[in-house]
């Protein structure tokens, strides 16, 4: 069965002459800053704030703090759907590359970090919200979240995957204001300490679908928690350098998309709830429209049941029945 869903892999660099095309997922969080007057100004700030951060947490042998760089690859994936000529725009993906200066050395990063996806909006701005629609009390379809955690792990799995990327991906995500989480005695040279929620999320549910696991840490420049979400052992899995370069690139995102939580005045304490709701936080130079990325989920979500779960819907089923 598996056979009717191949992947195409393409990649473009993110760099401060990057213009999303028309089939990007437009809430994707480097989207949104590559568009309107301040497109360039906002992309250079980005990579130039990411650069930075590395450089801090990568100190070590790091005098002037300006050792390394980190190049971004934009990996954007196509799902063939029963013949090559009906592709679907699956995931989207960051890929870190690192630059050593001092080498000349390029190293490989992590691929994941930023995660898009289609069937992802669908499940969220459409599926769930009108399963709600009639109950007084909220509640989780039984099945939510199954078929995109096979499609999910089926591309991890696929040769698609392992011809281009060494490692498994890491994905993170921005702590839950509605949870509280608690600093443990656990300490790691880069990810900082760890912190251990109070309960489980829909969010880390639906990420458990698709294969991954979760750990949260705050790295010794940050001032709140990261969630990692990680096949295999996270801390053993990836150099000091790979970790860094995840880091650096997605606490930039959430210092821009997030300051409330990431570039708050108040370093998190030992027992710690995210506020969105913070006034005491500082503001980047960087332009960002949070209301057009919640209505555009939305019609991304639409564009997913009328292209791919609607037409697809007995493929689909069969398909997932299958999966093993």
């Amino acid at each position: 069965m598996s056979k009717e869903f191949t992947f195409a892999i393409k990649s473009i660099s993110l760099d401060e002459n990057y213009q999303p095309s028309d089939n990007t997922r437009i809430t994707t969080n480097f989207a949104n800053l590559a568009r309107g007057e301040s497109r360039q100004q906002n992309l250079r700030n980005a990579l130039k704030m990411i650069d930075n951060s590395f450089n801090a947490l990568a100190h070590w042998d790091n005098p002037k703090g300006d050792r390394y760089s980190v190049d971004l690859e934009i990996v954007s994936v196509e799902m063939a759907i029963e013949d090559a000529s009906k592709r679907f725009p699956s995931i989207e993906i960051l890929k870190t590359n690192i630059v050593d200066h001092q080498t000349n050395e390029r190293i490989e990063g992590i691929v994941g970090n930023n995660f898009s996806s289609y069937v992802r909006d669908y499940d969220f701005s459409v599926l769930l919200l009108e399963h709600n629609k009639e109950q007084e009390k909220f509640s989780i379809p039984s099945d939510f979240g199954e078929l995109h955690g096979k499609l999910f792990k089926h591309f991890v799995q696929s040769e698609a995957y392992k011809q281009s990327f060494k490692k498994l991906p890491v994905i993170c995500l921005s702590v839950s204001d509605n949870k509280v989480y608690r600093r443990t005695e656990n300490q790691h040279p880069v990810l900082g300490f760890e912190y251990q929620p109070n309960e489980s999320s829909l969010t880390e549910t639906y990420f458990q679908k698709m294969g991954l696991q979760v750990r949260y840490f705050m790295p010794s420049n940050s001032v709140a928690p990261l969630a990692f979400y990680f096949f295999g052992d996270l801390l053993n899995d990836y150099t000091n350098l790979e970790l860094i370069s995840t880091i650096s690139t997605m606490e930039t995102f959430q210092k821009i998309y997030r300051p409330e939580i990431y570039n708050a005045n108040a370093v998190a304490g030992n027992c710690y709830q995210p506020n969105l709701k913070n006034q005491d936080h500082s503001l980047t130079q960087i332009v960002y429209d949070r209301e057009e990325r919640g209505r555009l989920a939305k019609e991304q979500g639409k564009f997913a049941e009328e292209h791919f779960i609607k037409p697809y819907q007995s493929v689909l089923e069969q398909w997932s029945a299958n999966f093993a």
